[in-house]
């Protein structure tokens, strides 16, 4: 017999075994027999078992990230419609499917890693996934430049880990023209050094916090953009940090 999460895949029910194992634990998935709501993901089912899913508001997106960029979307009331974004740390896709769910009309992606991006969203003739870059050195990626120099973009949109962002706006600043857009998840954990988190991986200091809302600040001026917007995401990391969404203006 197959395992729960196992059929939720099969069935399309959800888009990767991770989330399809979210949904369990969360308890929104239903045997539509007997009604009761199973927890373990690895529970053993007869294959014709018919289940009822629940809407999670978090697989809206190819990603909990999409939330994210959707919360600073709506408090900028900044629309998207026929605009070509850059995605710098694309990984799944969870910013490119929210700004194509926005109205923008192309999303290409940077991603240092491979094979990470939605399987829905790598077929999207919309979708350029430009894998094994390092961000620190995307202006003179000859791929990146072929894809701006046939779809310019004016707004990037950025979400990095293990790495300080203040390393990849220099970059940004020589891709995006003077007036171009940035909208960037802040992930302090990775701003702080490891004398800033604890043995959990979490700043739990305010203090650091804030030294990180300077320290970004002050880096954005320096590469050329001006931060317009700052706010606190309404979702954590997958860790439990605290996060936070910028929007700049290239100056």
């Amino acid at each position: 017999m197959p395992r729960l999460d196992q059929l939720l895949l099969q069935r399309g029910l959800a888009r990767s075994r991770t989330r399809a194992q979210r949904l369990i634990r969360h308890g929104r998935v239903r045997l539509r027999d007997d009604g009761r709501v199973p927890t373990k993901p690895g529970e053993k089912l007869p294959a014709d078992t018919a289940l009822d899913v629940e809407a999670d508001p978090e697989e809206r997106y190819a990603s909990r990230a999409g939330l994210k960029l959707e919360a600073v979307l709506a408090a900028l009331s900044m629309p998207l419609a026929g605009r070509t974004v850059l995605d710098v740390g694309q990984s799944t896709g969870g910013f490119t499917d929210c700004a194509l769910r926005h109205g923008a009309a192309r999303v290409i992606g940077v991603e240092v890693g491979h094979d990470q991006l939605d399987a829905a969203l790598r077929a999207d003739p919309r979708v350029t996934c430009l894998e094994g870059l390092n961000a620190r050195a995307m202006a003179d990626d000859p791929r990146l430049a072929r894809a701006l120099a046939e779809h310019p973009a004016d707004l990037a949109v950025m979400d990095v880990s293990f790495i300080s962002q203040t390393l990849i706006l220099p970059e940004l600043a020589a891709l995006l023209p003077a007036g171009g857009d940035l909208l960037s998840l802040v992930k302090p954990q990775f701003e702080v050094g490891p004398e800033g988190v604890n043995a959990r991986g979490l700043v739990t200091d305010p203090a650091r916090h804030g030294e990180v809302a300077v320290r970004i600040r002050e880096a954005c001026a320096t590469a050329g953009f001006a931060v317009r917007h700052w706010q606190e995401s309404p979702i954590r990391g997958g860790d439990g940090n605290r996060e936070f969404l910028l929007h700049a203006r290239r100056r």
